[in-house]
């Protein structure tokens, strides 16, 4: 990302106010020593990351012990080391490839040469093979600083997607026009203070924003989902608004309606569901006096699968977000990456999540189940409504989860009764109780006459090894399942 002059300016007038240098900041004036600059790379970088800064530097035409201006003659853009120019060298030698980049600007007609290094993420920043560090301000191999080696690699483990910056370099006016900030102390229940620096405090606490090197402020990529007022204005998650497509019929032929999500997930998400809630088909049924309609699908099975799809999506994968596509048979559901837990194991396994800052907030704010319960209510609640089990399905880049309308158990496929036998199995499981023939039949609304039906399905379920007999000796009639993996 290329920096204006006024950010630059405004960074270097920031920086020089600290009282001296710091291990991801280095002043010179016309030094240029290549190996050394490659070491002061690898160093900065890894630095940058154990400080928990996104860009370490070094500017030339700094006073080492005033931090004055002074000026430079460091001509970085006609360097060469050999026949190499110096820049294409520094890249050849430092792995990974870390997009550094050169600046040159004038303050107080004085020249001002600035390097701007990306922190170390996901991997240490080397330079010839070789990782580096600051101690204070001297740099040094890092295996000769185990505990720092030790706290960095603790820190690129836990590199994530939320924590990088959106949008770069703003006032704070600037920040409250992007984020819908009043919208974040109704969702949590806080009082809302009675000052601008009061709201940027409860922000900053959230990782919604982050102070800047240049004494402004950048929005975060947490907080940019979660309380963008458009989310066209972040180029990070432009692409990730939650597309709602509404089909006539069972394909995708022809489409009803279309529309995709402008506003942050926190305060979008009830006028999503809302939205989807709306336009879902209906059941009428007939009681004693009165008609009325129900939906088709249980709204709380509806609602977690989408903060499913939201949370556990991998913002990584650019170009396409979560998908709600609504036929007039079924629901999928369908969000970018694959999932960090078997898809068998989405009932009994506490999900892993890459967003943990994200799935964090939305449980405070209620969108989110507590941890572990979301999946096994799905479950229930299609039971409940005598549905077909929710289907999953993993593709290369994509997970798809559907929900199918009620169909009568005679038109069931053999899948459709194997899959609702497995999930029926894990969900008593993990109430601590079993499977068995009344349990099934009850789950399926057969009639008690019609055992022998449902001792059909639990028997092809056993001899797909999806479930298996609690105790081998147990006389048929009391036989208990568990799932296979029990």
């Amino acid at each position: 990302m290329l920096r204006n002059q006024k950010y630059l300016i405004d960074l270097v007038k920031h920086l020089i106010k600290y009282p001296k240098e710091t291990e991801w900041l280095e002043f010179k004036t016309n030094y240029y020593q290549p190996e050394e600059i490659g070491k002061y790379i690898s160093a900065l970088s890894n630095s940058a990351t154990l400080c928990e800064k996104n860009f370490a530097y070094m500017i030339w035409g700094i006073d080492d012990n005033t931090h004055r201006i002074i000026g430079t003659d460091f001509d970085f853009a006609n360097k060469k080391v050999g026949n190499e120019e110096f820049e294409n060298w520094l890249h050849r030698l430092l792995n990974p490839k870390i997009d550094f980049t050169f600046y040159s600007l004038s303050i107080d007609n004085k020249n001002v040469v600035i390097l701007e290094i990306p922190k170390a993420e996901y991997t240490v920043s080397k330079f010839k093979n070789e990782a580096y560090i600051r101690i204070g301000t001297s740099k040094k191999n890092l295996n000769e600083a185990p505990l720092k080696e030790k706290e960095l690699w603790k820190y690129l483990n836990a590199t994530s997607f939320e924590d990088s910056i959106s949008l770069e370099n703003l006032s704070s006016d600037e920040v409250l026009q992007k984020l819908d900030y009043s919208a974040y102390f109704s969702l949590l229940d806080i009082p809302f203070p009675d000052n601008k620096n009061g709201i940027l405090h409860y922000l900053e606490q959230d990782n919604l924003i982050q102070k800047e090197d240049t004494g402004n402020w950048g929005i975060t990529n947490l907080g940019a989902i979660l309380f963008a007022k458009d989310i066209d204005d972040f180029k990070s998650i432009k692409r990730k608004g939650i597309r709602v497509i509404e089909y006539k019929g069972q394909n995708k032929l022809e489409t009803i309606r279309e529309q995709t999500g402008k506003k942050g997930y926190a305060i979008g998400f009830e006028g999503l569901i809302n939205f989807v809630d709306s336009i879902i088909p209906r059941n009428e049924i007939i009681g004693k006096a009165l008609r009325k309609e129900v939906p088709m699908y249980p709204e709380l099975a509806i609602r977690e699968l989408i903060a499913n799809s939201i949370v556990h999506q991998d913002f990584t994968i650019s170009g396409t977000g979560p998908m709600i596509e609504i036929y007039s048979d079924r629901i999928e559901i369908t969000n970018p990456g694959t999932p960090l837990v078997e898809i068998d194991r989405f009932i009994d396994n506490p999900p892993k999540s890459r967003n943990e800052q994200l799935a964090s907030f939305l449980r405070r704010i209620g969108v989110c189940e507590e941890r572990g319960s979301g999946f096994d209510k799905v479950v229930a609640k299609t039971e409940e409504f005598q549905l077909p089990a929710p289907k999953i399905e993993l593709y290369k880049e994509h997970i798809k989860v559907t929900l199918f309308a009620h169909i009568p158990y005679s038109k069931m496929t053999k899948e459709d009764k194997l899959r609702a036998c497995y999930l029926h199995s894990c969900l008593k499981y993990v109430n601590n109780d079993y499977l068995t023939n009344t349990s099934l039949r009850e789950r399926f609304g057969i009639d008690p006459k019609n055992n022998a039906m449902i001792s059909r399905i639990i028997k092809n379920t056993v001899e797909e090894n999806l479930i298996k007999p609690y105790e081998e000796d147990t006389a048929p009639r009391y036989m208990k399942y568990v799932p296979y993996w029990a």
